[in-house]
C-alpha cells in the first residue's frame, strides 16, 4: 500500500528529472539583458514595465528569469525599449 506508493512516487519523481528539458543558456542571457534595460530605465519591478506596456503581468518577470518567448513577445519587449534586434544582440556572442 504505502510503501508501493511512495517507490511509484519516487520512480516518477526520478523519471521527470531525466526527461525535463535543460534550460537554454541563450534564454538566460536574453533575461539579464531585459533585465539591464529594466532597471536602465528606472523601472524597480518587472509587474511596472508589464503594466505601464499592457503586457501580461507574470510575462516580463518569467522572460527576465530566462523563460522561453516568441520572436513577436522579443521584438515587442524591443520596441519598449527602443531597440533594434541589431543593437540588442550586438554584445552578444
Amino acid at each position: 500500500g504505502a510503501l508501493l506508493s511512495e517507490q511509484l512516487a519516487a520512480a516518477m519523481a526520478e523519471r521527470a528529472k531525466k526527461t525535463a528539458p535543460e534550460k537554454d543558456k541563450r534564454l538566460e542571457v536574453i533575461g539579464s539583458k531585459l533585465r539591464a534595460l529594466r532597471k536602465a530605465k528606472g523601472y524597480k519591478s518587472s509587474e511596472k514595465v508589464a503594466f505601464d506596456h499592457d503586457l501580461p503581468r507574470v510575462c516580463y518577470g518569467n522572460h527576465e528569469q530566462g523563460a522561453n518567448l516568441t520572436m513577436t513577445s522579443l521584438l515587442r519587449l524591443l520596441d519598449i525599449h527602443g531597440l533594434t534586434l541589431h543593437e540588442f544582440f550586438s554584445d552578444t556572442e
